[in-house]
């Protein structure tokens, strides 16, 4: 313990370090200059390109070479051959432009009010866009081809097309919502312009946007910023989480027409995009793609939504230990007992999530651990840096991670999150070729959190303390709360503002704020005073600009409570399953690989098994408060 002590005091200093700038006010906790961060707290992009040299040969390379795949054009039925080596072309554009992306999107991302990286950032996009246009004729020649003369090229000797046969399946099955070459060509060229209100949100809350300064629990003037949000909002301090809550929101309001307008472009968007492909509603063209029947997004709503009373029994648990007499939407997030994971310093945690994940076996943790070790992750936040966290992979390069580390237990819990995605990129590169290496969200968001479940199953075992394991149960009811519940509103709010644009009816920033306060008010229950300001926390949700991209976080967290618990009761038999379904990539459809993996996703029963987890880890802590 004299140890571990002595190593929280040191890294606790270097963190605080690094939290100050050398010309900020005495006394303000500031975010540091990119410059300022260690190198050792850095991912390691040049790993994918040692300079923007080399990023600009590759550039001009991919552009110098998409003449040529728009030449084939026409040529894809004459024989085995020409739809081959089309196919390989395309590939191997792909692959340097998908370099080249991820590379300029990242580095924009360290400090996002750089314009040089934020200009070559645009430039890949554009690159992007030109591949896209220029492989649009490859569908639709291969829709139009009879499927003999398919079948024949395919089954030629010599002719190695193994890595296609499940693209080639699936052209199939979509071949209703794929149009004409001309018309495909319009819609690739139009990509740009579909990522403006996306763009306009990023810039507008990652760049632009002010925050009121406010005091934290030691009286000192702190800055704000979304990322530093849930640090604050999470205090055991009210005035602390108050002022935290007024100063984030006071900021959206300001923003509130804009960010209004950038929605609705977004709705438009998505609209048009559905319409052109003949879907009849933005959800089935959002589904499609991974073969997901709307019926499962659906039963998720519904399921949840016939299920909020152990949603609403909780806020009144959370009421009675708080020893409030108003529980007020800043209340949600605090520990039900003061938290005894304070500034966890960063070896910890690496040392945390090590221990929760040995569970799948050694040839997982060699790779986690060198990830870990080998420039995989952009650690703590800066000034500019893009909020949040993600993972990122591109084939040719390892994985890449980018958080903002706070040194809270939930930081822990999203590294291993992020590891998740990371170690299922890895392992679909390492298995798969590259045009199934591609797994569908789906699937990602199962990976990562099974990471989450098994991270909070070790801390909740080994704890006997019952402060302690209150605290953890409580953590673990608010990511069933935050990942199940809240992610299937986010849903049922997509779902009824699309259906609104598609009818033309009202989508103003007014109605969309009327609509999620009803929806608080639902979900919470009655034990909760629905704060007016939270009328504008839909206009913060990055992920509606990737539309029904959210439900795929209650479904994900599903299934891996399934999966995480064959992990702990079978041990190595299911953890090798698992790793098998890591490595599948996008080789088939996510129903059925999830099948494989024992989980049925089909049905209710993942989604209602989760509920009584939740409302047995529910019992429990109202048993040891008692």
């Amino acid at each position: 313990m004299e140890g571990l002590n002595a190593e929280m005091d040191f890294m606790g200093q270097a963190t605080d370090k690094a939290l100050r700038s050398q010309d900020d006010a005495p006394g303000v906790v500031a975010l540091p200059g990119r410059g300022d961060v260690s190198d050792e707290f850095k991912w390691r992009l040049s790993d994918i390109y040692a300079t923007d040299g080399e990023w600009e040969g590759d550039f001009e390379l991919a552009r110098g070479r998409l003449p040529e795949l728009a030449a084939r054009q026409g040529t894809l039925a004459r024989s085995a051959g020409d739809l081959l080596s089309c196919l390989r072309l395309r590939d191997e554009i792909s692959i340097t432009v998908g370099r080249l992306y991820a590379y300029a999107v990242m580095r924009s991302h360290e400090d996002m009010r750089d314009p040089a990286y934020q200009a070559l950032s645009a430039r890949a996009g554009t690159i992007a866009v030109e591949l896209s246009s220029a492989a649009s004729f490859i569908t639709p020649e291969i829709i139009s081809m009879p499927q003999e003369r398919l079948r024949a090229f395919t089954s030629e000797e010599g002719a190695d097309f193994s890595d296609y046969l499940f693209m080639f399946k699936e052209i199939a099955r979509q071949k209703a919502h794929v149009l004409s070459e001309e018309e495909e060509g319009l819609l690739a060229r139009s990509g740009e312009m579909a990522t403006a209100p996306e763009d306009i949100f990023s810039m507008l809350t990652n760049a632009d946007m002010k925050f009121a300064p406010i005091k934290d629990e030691e009286g000192r003037t702190v800055e704000m910023s979304d990322e530093r949000y849930i640090k604050y909002v999470s205090s055991s301090d009210r005035s602390v989480r108050k002022a935290a809550f007024d100063s984030l929101y006071g900021a959206y309001a300001a923003s509130n027409n804009t960010l209004g307008a950038a929605f609705n472009a977004m709705l438009k968007a998505t609209r048009f995009y559905a319409g052109a492909r003949k879907f009849g509603s933005d959800l089935e063209s959002a589904l499609d793609g991974p073969n997901i029947p709307v019926e499962v997004y659906d039963n998720l709503v519904t399921t949840i939504e016939g299920n909020l009373e152990p949603l609403h029994r909780y806020m009144s648990l959370r009421k009675k230990i708080l020893g409030l007499d108003e529980l007020r939407m800043y209340d949600i997030y605090c520990p039900l007992v003061e938290n005894p994971y304070k500034d966890i310093p960063w070896e910890t945690a690496k040392s945390m999530a090590t221990e929760a994940l040995a569970r799948l076996g050694p040839d997982y943790m060699a790779h986690f651990k060198g990830g870990l070790a080998s420039g995989w992750i952009d650690v703590y936040a800066n000034r500019g840096k893009r909020g949040g966290a993600y993972s990122w992979g591109t084939w040719g390069a390892h994985p890449y991670i980018l958080l903002n580390y706070n040194g809270e237990l939930s930081d822990v819990s999203t590294l291993v999150h992020e590891m998740g995605h990371s170690m299922h990129t890895f392992y679909s590169h390492r298995r798969q070729p590259y045009p199934t290496s591609g797994y569908t969200t789906f699937c990602a968001e199962i990976a990562s959190t099974t990471n989450e479940e098994l991270l909070a199953d070790c801390l909740i075992r080994k704890t006997t303390e019952r402060e302690k394991r209150i605290y953890l149960l409580g953590q673990h009811l608010e990511r069933i709360r935050a990942t199940v519940y809240r992610q299937t509103m986010f849903a049922s709010f997509e779902r009824d503002v699309h259906e609104r644009s598609k009818n033309g009816q009202d989508t103003t920033a007014a109605e969309l704020g009327r609509m999620w306060l009803d929806l608080n008010k639902k979900y919470f229950g009655p034990d909760v005073v629905i704060d007016e300001q939270i009328a504008f926390e839909w206009s913060r949700i990055p992920h509606f600009y990737s539309p029904f991209y959210v439900y795929q976080y209650a479904t994900g967290f599903s299934a891996a409570c399934a999966l995480s618990r064959m992990i702990i009761a079978e041990g190595a038999p299911a953890a090798e399953r698992y790793i098998k379904f890591l490595s599948s990539g996008g080789g088939d459809y996510p129903i059925n690989l999830l099948l494989d993996a024992g989980v049925d996703m089909r049905t209710p029963g993942p989604i209602t098994d989760t509920i009584k987890v939740f409302s047995e880890t529910l019992d429990e802590i109202e048993r040891l408060h008692i």
